[in-house]
């Protein structure tokens, strides 16, 4: 396998990371922006995005943790500090001399008859203790039917994690927020179960043939094992970080459809028309009775007498005529007020404009 340079890593760097440094900037800040560009807000977490982010982190820990040496399978060449080379009964006499009741139990047993040359070794090293023991047709003269048996192996937790992922990006289960992120992750979990049969039935088995020391052998099982829970774990907390920031408008914003603005805007003024109605009938009421209009009355007396004192204060006036000198322009206000009045009352004057503006040929017949 081919091994890069660090000193080739700092000449990528120094070539592409005035292009892509700038790329990569202006992308953080379009992503920062977003919410803001499309008028939306922050928001917390919807419940059901939560649990989905939850039920992604639960499965990420459980990939990894088996990663853990106590939950990987038992490696014969590792426990017994032994060479690849090493005679076969040797091997096992070894192993049986750690095992708690000082004998082989039956998987040991059923390893160590498939254990019969060099090519099941390498196969060992390759696909795994599991598969060698249990194929029940596999052959070291058909190196294939070993790997046929062990696709399975390899592929369920891929699809364990496809389901999980179909589940938690569902629309009917997640909404807008889940089927914004499924093509991603199906497309990404696809690559990843991919690459993984690729580089299993693409490795070179027979560069372990030569390999005369522990430390020298390439223990691909463990390491292709090892590589898959950690990319599974990435994928899916990855998922769950892009979800938590989409679900709550911090990062990659789908802004609205035109119909869901519509019926959002739409929302909004049948709750104002609303609160206008009750206010009417508010107001009607109050009319209505004495002692409310008596009360209202007695109310909105009080409010004049009070801001004609303040008016008449001499800090008041002195503030008020000094915003009006130096702060204030009156013309542009006075503009602004004319114009917002008559585009208010134009629609009540529309109806009896020609009475009272007859047409210029009635009043010359009138004359």
């Amino acid at each position: 396998m081919a091994i890069i340079s660090w000193g080739t890593i700092k000449s990528l760097l120094i070539f592409f990371g005035p292009v892509l440094i700038p790329k990569a900037i202006s992308f953080y800040r379009s992503l920062k922006n977003a919410p803001k560009i499309h008028g939306l807000k922050i928001q917390p977490c919807p419940s059901a995005v939560f649990r989905s982010i939850l039920l992604l982190l639960t499965l990420s820990i459980i990939f990894l943790v088996r990663t853990l040496p106590i939950f990987s399978p038992e490696n014969v060449f590792a426990v017994t500090q032994s060479r690849l080379q090493i005679p076969s009964d040797v091997l096992f006499n070894r192993l049986s001399s750690i095992r708690p009741n000082g004998s082989l139990n039956e998987f040991d047993i059923a390893l160590r008859n498939k254990f019969v040359n060099m090519e099941s070794r390498l196969l060992y090293l390759q696909l795994g203790p599991k598969v060698l023991a249990e194929c029940p047709f596999c052959s070291a003269d058909e190196p294939n039917s070993y790997m046929y048996y062990a696709l399975p192996d390899i592929l369920w937790p891929h699809l364990f994690n496809w389901a999980v992922i179909a589940l938690v990006t569902s629309r009917l289960v997640m909404g807008r927020v889940g089927g914004q992120w499924r093509g991603y992750a199906t497309i990404a979990g696809i690559l990843i179960a991919a690459l993984d049969v690729y580089l299993v039935v693409t490795y070179n088995y027979a560069s372990n043939r030569r390999m005369t020391r522990l430390q020298d052998i390439d223990f691909f099982y463990w390491k292709a094992r090892f590589g898959r829970a950690v990319a599974l774990a990435g994928l899916d907390t990855l998922l769950g970080l892009v979800m938590y920031l989409s679900s709550t408008n911090r990062a990659f914003v789908n802004p609205p459809s035109p119909a869901e603005r519509i019926e959002g805007v739409t929302r909004v003024l049948g709750g104002v028309k609303g609160k206008i109605n009750a206010l009417g009938v508010v107001k009607n009421t109050a009319s209505r009775d004495e002692e409310l209009r008596a009360r209202s009355t007695a109310y909105w007396n009080h409010e004049v007498r009070l801001m004609r004192d303040v008016m008449e204060e001499r800090e008041v006036i002195e503030g008020m005529s000094n915003a009006l000198e130096n702060r204030i322009d009156i013309e542009t206000i006075t503009r602004d007020a004319d114009l917002y009045a008559a585009n208010m009352l134009q629609p009540l004057q529309q109806p009896h404009g020609p009475l009272l503006h007859p047409p210029q040929e009635e009043k010359d017949k009138g004359v």
